[in-house]
């Protein structure tokens, strides 16, 4: 027996589109329930103060932790809102909240130019945290080590003028260099320059993917290179120093000062000494 043709069953209707008035409800809404987060965002920071002890030294910033938020919000992020804006929102709101929790400076070194240093300090610490300048990489070390609780910034390429400015790092209450910015690297970024952060020694909140060290020789050695590279370190800068050359070293987190000595006396370099002078998180590039 033949079957009876098969009818398609009728859809469900088509929704009609939404009008112009429903669609800006509807960011209203958005746009108010971003703001309640925020302020119940600065609730739970007015809490976090209260707990923390009042007489608490050095910054409250977070690179570590900073670092890992910044990467994760990249890893999510798609959609028509461009990176740039959503990472510059956050950092803005982040370093606004670190401020809030304990009032700091950002110290910038402008020798190569204010805008770029600015354009950094802004993006990355907000508008309403202090932004002091200074002549030089070792005008900015001196003046966080005489703060409470600053930040200081310089270009990581300091250039030959600048002379051996990780030397002012090496004392233990010295400054420490605790950031490397942008977190987020890619090519067109609107705060690209790469910088380091000074602080006054941190503990728990340091970031160790990556150690720095000032090493101190009497003289260059032709192995020095292949040394570091057993390491996984490199030479990120070095200058003449009073009593021979001064090394800055960038190696793997786990890398120490004296295992560092011990490898380049190995091979017959003539070491005065070496000394962490900071730290900071693993590079992260982002392909836009």
């Amino acid at each position: 027996m033949a079957m009876p043709p098969v009818r398609d069953e009728p859809g469900p209707p088509p929704q009609p589109p939404l009008a112009l008035a429903d669609l800006r409800r509807e960011i209203d809404r958005i746009d108010e329930t971003m703001h309640r987060l925020l302020m119940e965002r600065g609730a739970i920071i007015a809490t976090l103060i209260q707990v923390k002890k009042s007489d608490e030294t050095g910054s409250a910033f977070r690179p570590g932790r900073e670092a890992d938020m910044m990467r994760r919000l990249a890893a999510r992020h798609g959609g028509l809102l461009p990176l740039d804006t959503a990472e510059g929102i956050w950092r803005v709101i982040i370093g606004t909240f670190t401020y809030v929790q304990k009032a700091y400076s950002v110290h910038a070194d402008i020798s190569g130019g204010d805008a770029p240093m600015r354009d950094s300090a802004r993006f990355h610490f907000g508008f309403t945290v202090p932004y002091l300048t200074h002549d030089s990489a070792a005008e900015v070390i001196a003046a966080v080590a005489a703060s409470a609780g600053d930040l200081g910034m310089f270009r990581a390429d300091q250039g030959a003028q600048a002379g051996a400015w990780w030397t002012a790092l090496v004392e233990p209450a010295a400054p420490k260099i605790i950031a490397r910015l942008p977190f987020i690297e890619r090519p067109g970024h609107p705060a690209g320059t790469p910088v380091y952060v000074v602080a006054k020694p941190l503990a728990e909140a340091a970031a160790r993917e990556r150690v720095l060290i000032s090493v101190a020789l009497e003289r260059w050695h032709a192995g020095v290179p292949a040394s570091l590279a057993g390491l996984g370190a490199a030479i990120i800068s070095s200058a003449a120093a009073e009593n021979g050359l001064s090394l800055l070293v960038e190696g793997p987190g786990d890398l120490a000062a004296a295992r560092l000595l011990s490898a380049l006396s190995a091979v017959g370099t003539s070491v005065v000494g070496a000394s962490e002078v900071g730290s900071h998180a693993e590079r992260f590039t982002f392909a836009v």
